[in-house]
């Protein structure tokens, strides 16, 4: 069986996987002046473009809203977006990076008597830590927002390993298949701008169309549909919107059999095309 094989290969290798995620992160920034520092300064200048635009700029949105437990509250929209970006950051590289992971680490595949399915791990795992130091930097900005720690912070450590497991188990499809094609990789990275502004990252998915009209009320329940808006929403309600997980089960539903689908698929593609890679690559 497929799963068991992965598991193995994941428990004897597991130590090198770990080394391998480190090494993979200290290659990234290898080069750059300020080294690691980049992964700290590359996605808050980013935040700081998206909340110049927004604030200052085109729109002048320097609240926003979002109806929970029946009261509308506002938020200053650098808080409202930090917590969305952080999310988005690391779901992006898992995606572009998980993508790609088999093809640029090919010698793994096809030199060296290595379990080609932590690759994929590594790669992601190199992200994870990443983004559990700024999801640390964010967290202390919030506190000082929020004025101290909540009780609903700790969903953190329900959403962050979902979100880890997600999008490793859909690099289990992405991964193999970049290999075989360059141009599925490169409808990735066309695609990924689309599905930026088609997530609620910057803005409230749940009311989405509300203001223009009542009836787009089926856009909004579309949205529930994006898996990325379920991470986005999570992380905000674990550290602004204080609700918790299963307070809207149907986008809790929702996500779980999408997770189960990408699981599912993950392992048939991985099964289906892991034989041939070596010869392909």
């Amino acid at each position: 069986m497929v799963l068991v094989s992965i598991f193995n290969e994941h428990r004897h290798f597991g130590r090198q996987t770990l080394l391998l995620a480190k090494n993979e992160l200290i290659k990234t920034y290898k080069g750059a002046v300020i080294g690691p520092l980049w992964a700290i300064v590359k996605p808050m200048f980013t935040l700081f473009v998206y909340w110049f635009a927004f604030t200052v700029g085109i729109k002048n949105m320097s609240s926003v809203s979002a109806t929970i437990h029946g009261e509308v509250l506002q938020f200053p929209t650098f808080i409202f977006m930090l917590v969305g970006f952080i999310p988005w950051f690391f779901i992006n590289d898992s995606i572009l990076f998980g993508a790609k992971s088999i093809r640029v680490n090919r010698q793994f595949v096809t030199k060296v008597s290595f379990p080609v399915s932590t690759i994929m791990t590594y790669t992601i795992l190199s992200k994870l830590f990443v983004h559990v130091f700024l999801a640390g930097l964010m967290y202390i900005i919030v506190l000082f927002y929020n004025g101290g720690p909540s009780i609903y912070n700790i969903q953190f450590l329900f959403y962050c390993p979902l979100m880890f497991l997600f999008f490793l188990f859909l690099s289990w499809s992405t991964a193999p298949m970049s290999a075989f094609s360059v141009d599925f990789e490169n409808v990735i990275v066309s695609v990924m701008a689309g599905i930026f502004w088609l997530s609620g990252i910057i803005y409230n998915s749940y009311d989405v169309g509300s203001k223009v009209s009542e009836d787009l009320t089926w856009l909004r329940q579309a949205m529930l549909f994006n898996p990325i808006n379920f991470f986005a929403n999570g992380y905000r309600n674990a550290f602004l919107y204080d609700r918790w997980f299963f307070e809207y089960p149907a986008e809790l539903i929702i996500f779980l059999i999408e997770f189960a689908i990408v699981f599912v698929l993950g392992i048939y593609n991985y099964k289906r095309l892991r034989t041939r890679l070596a010869d392909v690559l």
